[in-house]
């Protein structure tokens, strides 16, 4: 009974967790905030259209190719010791970010953002485990490290705004600084250190071949949720694929290998790796296609449209944070499974709703869904983390971190694609529409609304209609396809998980 008591973490494990928390809400507010500074750093720095596009994207790029590396490299040198060093690379690049005098320079240090934004996230998972070993305070501390980066993503646009109403674009980037001396002054007192010892030097080839797959297969994806299948954007899927496979045979080859399959030998966590990969798939697709319905088909403000999505954000945290509490009384899977089945009625109410009841119907149906998923989020991560061996935690909590960036990925591409499809299929362009103009309109919903703009009251009116009902048709095919989904996953969960008991934790 004592050796259960000991493993129970105190108040300086759950002081550390909050230190652990605020990096994570700190690199969601990071992708979120340099959207609404973009208008401002292109006026002072003047990047042309590509160099703006890689102001935004290379961060994400960066943290998603070097996540695995990274979450391997702090189980071999110590996971503290990784995070404290990404902390402080983080504040330096921050520094030299804010004071960036050309497009080039702010590229370059939003690249060694996302490279010391890799250190962190598997780091700060991987010490969770260390720190929480009883399973019911861990699955808290996880669903708290969650709901840290989502509260990011949600209140990273007010934020932003604030801080841009007041001061220069820089000043985004100042606000890790003060957080990253928080960890340095912290971290060496509340967090524990953790080194497999038997480890022996990271391969650079496979982490060369890491990087390189992951990098052209999620460039690849987005480029196809922003300009549709195009030749480059299966061009680069498919190098990354390739090199994903030269990957997985070379670490098969060594007997130190970056990433180590044997992880997947463990049933609970190559179920809950699928299973998350799908359900950020189907949560990526929808906010994609949710954030347009908002502003192209009811007509708002892209403040309005913030403020409207703000509560489907409250869905997800409470569905976070009542995970790891009703765990303790039912099955993870039963838990996960009912869980995805109340999103799947969510996403319908989404895409079937009468005009009359105006917003009540999908933001409600958007609430279900989101608070539907967080039992699958927090309980599937739980399960990645408590199935690995502890000294392969980081490169556990890595392949689930990657697993989540590669679902957002592909449920914009995918659903993107999917909805796009459909819309050009049900967008008839009537006649009398100049060519330009019907060509637009036939793309996308937002060339048709543009187009709109340069036609006679009469005609924009008509197009604006046509393409709303055909982007309504391809979001309720989405919808549809999403909800038949989110019923599989259930299915799986229900049975790959059927001998997961409650969370008891140690009493």
């Amino acid at each position: 009974m004592n050796d259960e008591r000991a493993s129970r973490a105190g108040p300086r494990e759950w002081i550390g967790l909050m230190v652990l928390s605020l990096p994570t809400l700190l690199l969601a507010l990071d992708f979120t905030m340099l959207h609404l500074a973009l208008p401002h750093l292109a006026a002072d720095l003047k990047p042309s259209s590509v160099q703006q596009l890689w102001i935004l994207d290379i961060y994400g790029f960066m943290i998603a190719g070097f996540l695995i590396t990274m979450g391997t490299l702090g189980d071999r040198i110590g996971r503290r010791k990784l995070l404290l060093i990404g902390a402080f690379a983080f504040g330096v690049a921050s520094i030299v970010a804010a004071f960036s005098t050309s497009a080039g320079m702010l590229i370059v240090t939003r690249a060694l953002l996302g490279i010391s934004g890799a250190t962190l996230m598997p780091s700060t998972l991987a010490l969770i485990s260390n720190m929480f070993k009883d399973s019911k305070q861990r699955a808290t501390a996880i669903s708290v490290w969650m709901v840290c980066f989502s509260s990011g993503a949600v209140i990273g646009p007010a934020v932003g705004g604030i801080l841009l109403e007041y001061f220069w674009w820089g000043s985004v980037f100042l606000l890790g600084v003060p957080v990253m001396l928080l960890l340095l002054v912290t971290g060496p007192w509340l967090l524990p250190e953790y080194c497999n010892s038997e480890s022996k030097k990271l391969d650079p080839i496979s982490v060369i071949l890491s990087f390189g797959s992951l990098l052209p297969l999620i460039y690849g994806l987005k480029d196809m949720a922003k300009e549709g299948i195009s030749f480059l954007a299966a061009l680069l899927s498919i190098i990354g694929l390739s090199i994903g496979y030269w990957f997985v045979r070379r670490q098969k080859r060594l007997k130190d290998p970056l990433l180590d399959l044997g992880l997947f030998a463990y049933r609970g966590f190559s179920w809950s790796l699928i299973m998350m990969l799908m359900g950020s798939l189907i949560v990526g697709g929808f906010v994609f296609l949710f954030t347009q319905y908002l502003q192209m088909v009811e007509g708002l403000s892209p403040v309005e449209a913030g403020l409207w999505m703000m509560p489907y954000a409250a869905g997800s945290i409470i569905g976070i944070l009542a995970a790891p509490m009703l765990a303790r009384r039912f099955p993870s899977s039963h838990l996960i499974a009912s869980g995805l089945l109340i999103s799947s009625v969510g996403y319908l109410m989404v895409i079937w709703t009468d005009t009359s009841w105006g917003m009540l119907i999908p933001i409600l149906g958007s609430v279900l869904l989101l608070m539907g998923v967080g039992p699958l989020q927090v309980l599937s991560m739980d399960l990645i983390i408590g199935s690995a061996p502890p000294e392969k935690a980081g490169a556990a909590s890595s392949l689930s971190e990657t697993s989540g960036e590669l679902g957002m990925a592909l449920g914009i591409a995918v659903m993107g694609s999917i909805g796009t499809v459909i819309y050009r299929n049900r967008m008839n362009v009537p006649d009398g529409i100049p060519n330009e103009a019907a060509e637009s309109a036939s793309d996308t919903l937002a060339a048709a609304m543009n187009a709109a703009e340069q036609l006679p009251a009469a005609l924009a009116d008509e197009i604006q209609m046509l393409a709303q009902a055909a982007f309504a048709s391809g979001f309720q095919v989405v919808g549809i396809l999403s909800s038949v989904l989110l019923i599989g996953i259930a299915v799986i969960s229900m049975a790959s998980l059927r001998d997961k008991s409650p969370i008891k934790g140690n009493e």
